[in-house]
This record gives structure tokens, sequence and C-alpha cells, in this order.
């Protein structure tokens, strides 16, 4: 499907945008079933924050009217909504009258072996580490070179993900998830106030397990806890919930706490 570029068709954006030139925007991907994007109203907050802290003064009502017929349109598959805080001259200083862009594009699902699902993936342990940067931590920023050097460490199709730490040494984020582990019966996930991405799904599963009466921690967590860890699994917004069954010499079966978390992630995107 041809993207769109500020509400119309369009595929070519200008050299001066503060996009391309310095990563200047924020970006969501979102699963789009029957028509409808999945998990909208937490992608839209995202991007909301994401233009409140970096200071790009966005439409959301626009967005959300694009979106929406976008997907409409799409049908099935994944969007990729990009603001960016638009074009300007030379040099890191915005020009505070450039008006923000907003590109739509589309793509089909990606084809995941059901195994992923089912049995889980192993993780690859990461050496690129995550800087800490309180002013970014969360959101979905368009500078995404930790990832792509990370997710440039390995090529065998064995690891389906890889795991990242911060320059800490704590335990963060795979390359494109969210993180869980449940230890004796509480679900923790890896706090995400000095870098990460605070994932939508991450988002919708930490409320439906409070929902539930599940004991939840978000706080730091070690390399070391994935030792005393009884079940590890990894989420997005478009393939659920992942369970984890290896890492380095570490081995889990999916357990009972991935699975129900799971059913509720794939009635979402599986509707």
């Amino acid at each position: 499907m041809q993207a769109w570029l500020d509400g119309q068709p369009g595929d070519a954006l200008g050299l001066k945008s503060r996009g391309l030139a310095y990563g200047d925007g924020v970006f969501e991907t979102i699963a789009v079933r029957n028509g409808q994007a999945v998990l909208l109203d937490r992608h839209l907050t995202r991007v909301a924050l994401g233009c409140q802290r970096l200071a790009i003064v966005a439409e959301l009502a626009v967005l959300r009217d694009e979106v929406v017929r976008y997907a409409a349109a799409l049908g099935q598959g994944v969007l990729k909504l990009i603001v960016t805080r638009g074009d300007s001259a030379r040099g890191y200083a915005a020009d505070p009258q450039a008006a923000a862009r907003r590109i739509l594009q589309g793509s089909p699902s990606p084809a995941y072996p059901q195994a992923h699902r089912a049995q889980g993936v192993e993780l690859y342990p990461c050496s690129t580490r995550l800087a800490e940067q309180p002013l970014l931590a969360g959101l979905k920023h368009l500078n995404r070179l930790e990832q792509v050097l990370a997710r440039a460490e390995w090529s065998d199709p064995a690891f389906a993900e890889g795991l990242m730490l911060d320059v800490s040494g704590r335990l963060v984020e795979g390359v494109y998830s969210n993180l869980f582990l449940v230890v004796d019966g509480v679900l923790h996930t890896p706090a995400l106030h000095r870098c990460g991405v605070a994932g939508v799904m991450r988002a919708e599963l930490l409320e439906q397990a409070a929902t539930l009466g599940l004991q939840v921690s978000v706080g730091d967590l070690w390399p070391a806890d994935l030792a005393r860890a009884d079940e590890v699994f990894v989420c997005n917004s478009v393939y659920g919930v992942w369970p984890v069954r290896a890492f380095t010499s570490l081995r889990w079966s999916p357990g009972p706490l991935t699975r129900k978390l799971q059913g509720i992630a794939h009635a979402l995107l599986d509707a």
C-alpha cells in the first residue's frame, strides 16, 4: 500500500527533514487486523508523550483520523507511523515555524515461525549496551542506532531475538521487544526510566496482570535474576508474546503465567 505523507499519498521526503538528519521524531509500529489498528489508544498516548518530551507540536486528532483511515484501507498487516519535527536549515537549532510531518507506511505482517509462539525462542547475548538518558527513556524515538548495532551482532536463525543490557549491566529489553521474568509467582519487568522503550504490549500486559490480581514488580533487574526465574518471555505489539526457552546456558519451559498472558495478547492480535 502506498505511503501517506501529511495525509496524502506520497513516497518522497525533502532532504531538509530533521527526521532524516537527526532522528528528530518518534514512531509507532502498529498491528492492523480486519482494518483496525490494535492498541491504538496506547500507541497514540506514547506518540503524545514523545512529542511532548521532544517539544514537537503534533495534532493528535489529525493523527488518529489518518491512522484509522489508513488501517481501514490496509486491512491486514503492519502500519508504521512516523512523526518528525519537520524541515529546517543546517544546524541543530530547529525552525520554530516548521510544521511537524506525518508519515504512514503499510507492510504485510511478518511471517514468524509458529514455533516461536508454541515452543519459545532463544535469545542472543548482545554486547551492545544501551546508554542511559532519562530524557529519552521510554520513548520510541527515531534514533535506533543502538538497536541496529545490536541486531547486526548475529545472523544465526537459531536466535529470534537479542537481550540488551544498559551500560551499568542491568537487564533492559530485547532488541525489538520488552522482557518479563516470573520469579516465585511474581511478574517482573525492568524499569525503563534510564533507557529502553516502554512498549504498548508491555503496558497492556502490566494492566491486565494487575486486573487478574497477579503480583507485579517493575524495577531494576540483573543478569543473575535470570537464573532465579521460573519463566521468561518477551513481547511486542506485532507478534504478541514469545516464551523464552534459552539464553546462554539457561533453559526454561513455557509456564502457566506466560501462557495466560500470551492468551491475552493473542486475543488482541488474532481477532
